[in-house]
């Protein structure tokens, strides 16, 4: 009963979601193209079957973690991204920026992949300034960011804002002793999320790389 009401609790909060979600990006396809209507092809009760897809990997494992609870949902989402965009001859576009990827805020094999990344040379504060520059509404440079899954906001699962860490970042200076150590273990747990899969030299020559 527990887990049949939880699951509804995620399939309603999954809903709303994807209704903000889509609402959004049309408004911001009508901001940036002036269409006057933009055709999301998402389904709007994808949650669903999110949390569906989720709940049953989770029945054949034994004493998941925490961690693994969290991060299948967004590996889910990634399965279905690339779904469409093959289906479509498309490309993902990786989203994420330098402030979440100094700080490992991403799952691995979910939102941290993708097939061209624009964003990753740039802190929160400066895609901001860039969608200010570029004319965008404030309900976009100002909207909370979220991952759209757990029902907060990035800043309060950090337990940090993004403007202090980005201007420790590109400065060096924070006046939070306490926050700098928590955004310094979470960069040093985290960089190997950023670097190529470790492999196993064995110094025999691969004739087509001479070409």
């Amino acid at each position: 009963k527990n887990r049949r009401n939880h699951s509804s609790h995620e399939e309603e909060y999954f809903f709303r979601i994807s209704l903000k979600t889509i609402s959004d990006v049309n408004e911001f396809c009508n901001v940036m193209t002036g269409l006057e209507r933009f055709v999301v092809a998402a389904e709007v009760r994808s949650g669903t079957y999110i949390v569906e897809a989720k709940e049953a990997l989770i029945r054949q494992l034994d004493n998941p973690s925490r961690q693994t609870m969290i991060n299948i949902a967004p590996r889910i989402r990634m399965t279905t991204v690339y779904a469409v965009s093959q289906s479509m001859n498309g490309r993902v576009v990786n989203t994420c920026n330098l402030s979440e990827d100094y700080i490992g805020y991403s799952t691995r094999y979910g939102d941290s992949v993708g097939d061209f990344s624009p964003l990753s040379h740039y802190t929160v504060q400066e895609v901001k300034a860039i969608g200010k520059y570029l004319g965008l509404p404030s309900m976009f440079t100002e909207k909370a960011p979220s991952d759209g899954l757990c029902g907060k906001t990035d800043e309060d699962n950090l337990g940090f804002t993004y403007k202090e860490l980005d201007e420790y970042i590109r400065t060096g200076h924070i006046d939070d002793k306490e926050h700098q150590k928590l955004i310094d273990y979470k960069y040093k747990m985290n960089r190997f999320k950023l670097e190529l899969m470790p492999s196993c030299e064995n110094g025999i020559d691969v004739y087509i790389n001479k070409q």
